[in-house]
């Protein structure tokens, strides 16, 4: 059986989002830390399981 999950490259997008927010964060504050910290917490949501979906 094959299971295809949809948007199963949602863990790129958290991770472009984080570091987006990381960067914008370091536009305001001028320090770099918190690019790494934006990709840091992209990383952390897209390594959630996904939910099993039944299939009827």
């Amino acid at each position: 059986m094959l299971n295809k999950f949809k948007n199963s490259s949602n863990g790129a997008q958290w991770i472009g989002a984080g570091t987006a927010i990381g960067v914008a964060v370091f536009a305001v504050t001028n320090e770099p830390t918190w690019i790494a910290v934006g990709v840091a917490i992209g990383a952390a949501l897209s390594s959630r399981k996904p939910k099993i979906q039944n299939e009827d």
